[in-house]
C-alpha cells in the first residue's frame, strides 16, 4: 500500500490563497491586471511582467527548429538566449558543458549572492520530447527562471541562489547520467559544495477550472486535493525536511495561487518525473514546482503543446510565489 503524507496547514492555507478573478481555461492577461491583483494580496511581491513572459516563450518556442536532442545547433541558440538574458542581472553566468556520444551539450548557470557560502539551486530543462514547441514542457519553467533572474537583481541574500537551466531532460536521456541535472548535480558533490535545497521548476504553465480536469497516479487522491486542474503542486518526498517544509510554507504565505503541498513514498508515478530526481539520487533535499503535467494537460509530449494554451496570468502567479519564498528563505 502507498503511504501518503498530506500537511493540513498547508491544505487550509491553499484553500484560502487568492485565485485569478478570470475564471476558465487558459486565460490571457496583461501585466497591469496582475499588478493591480497582487497589490491587494502581499505587497512584498515584486510582480512579474507578463509581456516579458510571452516574448520569452516565443523565442523558445516559435521555431522551425526544435529545441529536441538531435537539433544541437538550435539547443545551443537557445543556451545563448538563456545565457544572454541571465547575464542582464547575475554576478556570475556561465556555460556548464559536457560530452555525450563525442557532442558537446550546455547547462546554463547564473548566481547571486555569490559572497555566501550555502547555495539553493533552482533548475529547469529547456530540451524538448521530439518535433513539438514544448510550452509547457518545458518553455515554462524555463521562463521562470528567466523572470527570477530579472526579480533576484539588487536583493540582498544570505545564501547563494544559483538559477540552472538544464539540457537532456528529454528520452531518451532520462534517467541516465547524461541528464544536465545529473551532470550539474554531481558537479555539487564533487566540489564538496554547502547546498541547503533544489528546486525544480517543471510545467508550471497549465490550468483549468473545469471539473474532473484533473487526475492522478492513485485512487482516492480526488478526495483530498479535488478534481479541477485550478492549483499548483508542490511535490516532494514523505519526509520532507527543514528546508522544504520552510519553503513551501512561505511560498503558500505569498498567497498568489492556489497551492497543494503533495509529499509522498517515491513509489508513485511521477513523483520523481523530473530534474529533482538527481539531487535526490545524490544525496540532496530536493521538490518539484508543477502543474501535474500528464494528470491534466492532454498536450504533454504532443504537438500541440504550444504557448497558447498556457495560463499566463496564473504562470506569472507561480513565479512571484517562487521569488518571495526564495528572499524569505534565503
Amino acid at each position: 500500500m502507498i503511504k501518503f503524507l498530506f500537511l493540513i496547514p498547508f491544505v487550509f492555507v491553499a484553500c484560502q490563497s487568492v485565485q485569478s478573478s478570470d475564471s476558465g481555461k487558459n486565460k490571457w492577461a496583461g501585466s497591469e491586471a496582475v499588478s493591480a491583483e497582487l497589490g491587494s494580496v502581499n505587497s512584498e511581491i515584486t510582480p512579474c511582467d507578463t509581456v516579458l513572459i510571452k516574448k520569452h516563450l516565443v523565442q523558445l518556442t516559435k521555431d522551425e527548429i526544435y529545441r529536441n536532442y538531435k537539433n544541437i545547433e538550435r539547443l545551443d541558440s537557445v543556451a545563448a538566449y538563456i545565457y544572454r538574458s541571465f547575464s542582464k542581472h547575475a554576478d556570475t553566468v556561465y556555460y556548464q558543458e559536457f560530452y555525450v556520444k563525442d557532442k558537446i551539450y550546455r547547462n546554463v548557470v547564473c548566481s547571486f549572492g555569490t559572497n555566501n557560502n550555502a547555495h539553493i539551486v533552482v533548475g529547469a530543462h529547456y530540451d524538448v520530447c521530439g518535433e513539438q514547441e514544448g510550452a509547457d514542457d518545458n518553455a515554462s519553467g524555463v521562463v521562470g527562471l528567466l523572470e527570477l533572474a530579472r526579480m533576484l537583481e539588487g536583493h540582498s541574500l544570505t545564501n547563494q541562489i544559483d538559477l540552472v537551466a538544464y539540457t537532456l531532460e528529454e528520452p531518451p536521456f532520462f534517467r541516465s547520467t547524461s541528464m544536465g541535472s545529473y551532470q550539474h548535480a554531481k558537479s555539487l558533490v564533487e566540489n564538496k559544495v554547502d547546498v541547503r535545497g533544489m528546486i525544480c521548476l517543471e510545467m508550471i504553465g497549465y490550468f483549468s477550472d473545469e471539473k474532473q480536469s484533473q487526475t492522478y497516479p492513485v485512487e482516492g487522491m480526488e478526495a483530498l486535493y479535488g478534481n479541477a486542474a485550478d492549483y499548483i503542486s508542490i511535490v516532494s518526498k514523505s519526509s520532507p525536511g527543514k528546508f522544504i517544509s520552510g519553503f513551501t510554507k512561505q511560498f503558500m504565505d505569498a498567497g498568489t495561487v492556489k497551492t497543494k503541498h503533495i509529499a509522498a513514498s517515491a513509489s508513485v508515478q511521477g513523483i520523481d518525473f523530473s530534474d529533482h530526481l538527481n539531487y535526490w539520487n545524490l544525496g540532496f533535499s530536493a521538490l518539484m514546482i508543477t502543474d501535474t503535467a500528464f494528470y491534466r494537460n492532454d498536450n504533454y509530449h504532443e504537438s500541440s503543446d504550444v504557448m497558447e494554451t498556457l495560463d499566463i496570468q496564473r504562470m506569472s502567479h507561480v513565479i512571484e510565489a517562487v521569488f518571495i519564498a526564495l528572499t524569505k528563505v534565503a
